[in-house]
């Protein structure tokens, strides 16, 4: 199995319905899709800011603005099937169907590892792989992505969040292989 990350930033990216389409059709049985929280997290952070609410809060709203992205996701390419749980998860993947992740299970009602803008999707997506024991995770960047850059080097560029070097380790002693690839990099996805 594979995950799949595609950044809230493809949102508005023509390339999108081709890389849905691809990911349904090819991707199918074997391929989770984590969406990233895109101009929904985006007005998280800014009302977070302006209400000066906690992190915890600012949290569950980029985690709801994940779910709005994953819906639209579906929306565009109606053959992906959501899921909202691990097993929800590998269920639709049994199926023969490619999964897009609802991560409605983040909620938080207290503050926790995850509750920080140091972890956006892109760490998440880690996590959901680690937790599902995925064999692959792709992060795919709107923006060009440096050929063999380090996770550090890539937080550093702000390519990344700043936790995600931290996931990367884990997935690599955990035998899943981590690639940040850019949007017309959909072949190295899928294969």
């Amino acid at each position: 199995m594979r995950v799949v990350k595609l950044g809230g930033s493809l949102l508005h990216d023509p390339l999108l319905p081709s890389w849905l389409e691809r990911l349904a059709t090819r991707g199918a049985g074997q391929t989770v899709i984590v969406p990233g929280g895109g101009p929904f997290a985006d007005a998280a952070r800014a009302l977070q800011k302006a209400w000066r609410v906690d992190d915890v809060c600012a949290h569950n709203m980029a985690v709801l603005g994940m779910a709005q992205s994953a819906r639209l996701l579906h929306g565009i390419e109606p053959r992906l099937a959501l899921a909202d749980s691990a097993s929800g998860l590998r269920a639709r993947l049994a199926a023969g169907r490619t999964a897009i992740w609802l991560p409605l299970e983040l909620q938080r009602e207290a503050p926790d590892t995850l509750t920080s803008w140091d972890v956006t999707s892109d760490s998440l997506a880690a996590w959901l792989a680690l937790r599902l024991g995925a064999r692959s995770l792709v992060l795919v960047k709107s923006c060009p992505v440096p050929a063999r850059a380090t996770p550090a080097e890539l937080a550093t560029a702000g390519i990344v969040d700043r936790a995600f070097p931290g996931y990367a380790a884990q997935c690599a002693r955990a035998s899943i292989a981590c690639a940040v690839v850019t949007r017309t990099d959909i072949d190295r996805v899928l294969e």
